[in-house]
């Protein structure tokens, strides 16, 4: 028998089941990253990569923790920002809601980009602008017919990318425990420590590595954001955030050490992907095309989640300013199937001008760079997630008794000194200064005018 959805106030629907919920976090944290750009911090790092992968696990499992505790207190919340309003102010609030909204609408155009790539490895005649316009499209309207839909689209994603990496682990496993012969030597786990070194490349090449991985694990947050609309909040919650290090440690710990068992790290190569390359190892011609499809709907999976992420994230924006605001008129609905049609279409139409891109090279790299600077803001994002979680534990709605961040004394100044490392070590990158440097801009420009702004609206909030 089915359960019943429960209508929320604002009107939404709690249509998301377990299933859902679990599938979407196990898709947010697997990403293309895993498929396609692990070959590039193998190379730099070795067999140390999977300490690199450890520590970010770690640390992520932390901040799921706290943003887990924060809506287990409160679980009609439709995004983790509202708790960085609630206990941080309305300043730091919009100006993170702002700056996450306007991250996601460009990892959307991100990933649609991508999905046009990915297509044309079987058809190379078909214009990029059109696959972009149909898988937009088809995602935008998977989003606006119910959030049921939307996970059901996302379970099915996730059991694409879960099969092709429990396919690659089976295999590694099986040649490691046969010691099948391949032109690159033995299958074995001995390849793996053969002359071990913590830094074979140096500790720079190992220390540019975590900012490679932290942006492999971005958007493992997306499935906080389904809370609102999950059928069972309390029981999902601690399901999906207590899962996390584990599935980090499956999946991408697993995979790593199949890659490195079956090719000696000193031949991965960081422009192949390693699944690629087991893949055909184990016999499989046809493995550049299965991969191909895996990463086609990973991206998609990920365009997905953003429509989502962005919609409910405007629709927050929108009410939280005054409510005869064209934007509260406009955005602060929910529609009669129980989304925020009109900021999802809003988001969506934004994400339109990824068409354009591929006009001009001007543009592409002005892509490019303004992508990197809202990366890098997530960094930001999530160290002021981890202290509005601080003001939250200080506050009386903390609860003792619910669902508290382990060793949270610790854990949590040290989860916040990590995410600051982190954000200073892009400046060692060469390739990561400019991002770096435009994300500080960002929050000295926006984040100015964003506090004069509250400070006219509310001019006596000191006195």
């Amino acid at each position: 028998m089915k359960s019943k959805i429960v209508e929320n106030q604002d009107g939404t629907m709690r249509a998301l089941s377990n299933r859902h919920v679990q599938m979407i976090a196990i898709g947010g944290t697997i990403g293309t990253g895993l498929f396609l750009g692990s070959g590039s911090t193998i190379s730099k790092t070795g067999p140390s990569v999977m300490w690199v992968y450890l520590v970010l696990g770690l640390f992520f499992f932390f901040m799921m923790r706290g943003i887990g505790e924060m809506f287990y207190s409160d679980p009609s919340q439709h995004t983790f920002v509202s708790f960085i309003s609630r206990y941080l102010g309305p300043t730091v609030g919009h100006f993170t809601g702002w700056t996450y909204w306007i991250g996601l609408v460009f990892v959307c155009m991100a990933e649609l980009t991508a999905t046009a790539t990915y297509v044309k490895y079987w058809f190379p005649s078909i214009p990029s602008w059109l696959v972009e316009l149909i898988f937009l499209g088809i995602l935008a309207s998977v989003n606006l017919i119910a959030a049921r839909v939307f996970g059901e689209a996302e379970f099915w994603f996730a059991m694409i990318k879960i099969i092709a990496i429990l396919a690659l682990i089976a295999t590694g496993v099986f040649m490691m425990v046969s010691h099948s012969v391949t032109p690159l030597g033995h299958a074995s786990l001995t390849n793996i420590f053969h002359n071990y070194t913590l830094f074979p490349h140096g500790a720079f090449n190992f220390i540019s590595a975590f900012p490679m991985v932290f942006f492999a694990f971005q958007g493992i947050e997306f499935v906080s954001i389904t809370i609102g609309e999950a059928k069972s909040p309390h029981s999902v919650i601690k399901k999906a955030v207590n899962e996390t290090l584990i599935r980090i440690l499956l999946f991408y710990i697993g995979a790593l050490i199949v890659i490195m068992g079956i090719i000696p790290w000193t031949s991965i190569t960081p422009d192949n992907s390693p699944f690629v390359e087991v893949f055909k190892l184990a016999g499989f011609p046809a493995a550049a095309a299965v991969i191909n499809f895996v990463v086609l709907t990973s991206a998609a999976s990920a365009l997905n989640s953003c429509i989502f992420s962005a919609g409910r994230h405007f629709y927050q924006l929108a009410t939280e300013v005054p409510k005869d605001s064209w934007m509260h008129k406009t955005f602060a609905k929910i529609s009669s199937n129980g989304v925020p049609a009109a900021a999802i279409i809003f988001s969506a139409a934004l994400v339109l001008i990824t068409p354009l891109m591929s006009l001009t090279n001007a543009i592409s790299s002005v892509f490019t760079i303004v992508t990197g600077v809202s990366s890098d803001m997530y960094l930001i994002v999530y160290t002021l997630a981890m202290l509005a979680h601080r003001k939250y534990r200080a506050s009386s709605d903390f609860d003792p008794n619910g669902f508290v961040m382990p060793a949270y004394k610790i854990m949590s100044p040290l989860t916040i000194a990590f995410f600051v490392v982190i954000f200073f070590t892009l400046f060692l990158i060469p390739e990561d200064v400019i991002g770096a440097i435009g994300a500080i801009v960002w929050t000295v420009v926006f984040g100015g005018v964003e506090y004069f702004h509250q400070r006219k609206l509310v001019p006596d909030t000191d006195q």
